[in-house]
């Protein structure tokens, strides 16, 4: 049986602990152990850290310390998967750039707030996260990001229109990549509990766990 551990907290504005729940719920339907934590001193037993299978982080915003971020980002070089949505992967820790650096974006902006419609344009058709799924329909926050050019894109969205200079542009709203030997899942979907429970984007983010918790 696989094992996960997801810790969340942070702002509560993006509802960590009800998103935590569905999550562990779809990674428990799928055979996972799964421990949930709401303190980031979990992050510091690293030995502990490197028997995981994956590690979900839910936590927007917040501070992380040196001795916290530190076995992370060890546990995810030696093989261990990341995975997350939204505020609570990539907008967390803003002061933290290995952070950054090892999920491979940061949340700078969603113009116009809650409630814009967009579409999530799947971009891969043959990757195991989005073979056979469609473009969907979001309303939602529709996320500006800074991405690390080494990503994967396996969906984007485009911002149209607006007063910023932001536009017109193609945004990821999927991607992975690799920490070392880890591999790491991102969807800017997932606002909240209503967000991340909507079918199709559960889907996904569903896919996007598993993967990541799997080894080359």
């Amino acid at each position: 049986m696989k094992k996960a551990l997801i810790v969340w907290g942070g702002w509560d504005g993006h509802e960590p602990k009800q998103v935590a729940d569905i999550f562990a719920g779809q990674l428990r339907k799928n055979d996972f152990e799964v421990e949930i934590s709401n303190t980031l001193d979990s992050f510091k037993d690293g030995a502990k850290l490197k028997t995981l299978d994956i590690i979900i982080p839910i936590w927007t915003m917040g501070k992380i310390t040196g001795e916290q971020v530190k076995p992370v980002m060890e546990a995810v070089h030696s093989g261990v998967g990341m995975g997350g949505v939204h505020g609570g992967m990539c907008d967390a820790f803003r002061e933290s750039t290995d952070w950054q650096f090892m999920t491979g974006g940061q949340w700078v902006a969603h113009p116009g707030g809650d409630g814009i419609k967009y579409v999530v344009n799947i971009k891969d058709k043959k990757h195991p996260i989005t073979k056979g799924l469609k473009d969907f329909d979001v309303c939602s926050e529709q996320y500006y990001l800074h991405v690390d050019p080494a990503v994967k894109v396996l969906a984007t969205t485009t911002f149209e229109k607006g007063e910023w200079g932001e536009y017109p542009s193609v945004m990821p709203v999927v991607w992975t990549k690799k920490w070392g030997k880890g591999r790491v899942f991102y969807c800017s979907v997932g606002h909240n509990a209503k967000s991340s429970s909507e079918p199709r984007a559960l889907e996904l983010i569903t896919r996007g766990l598993i993967w990541a918790s799997e080894k080359d």
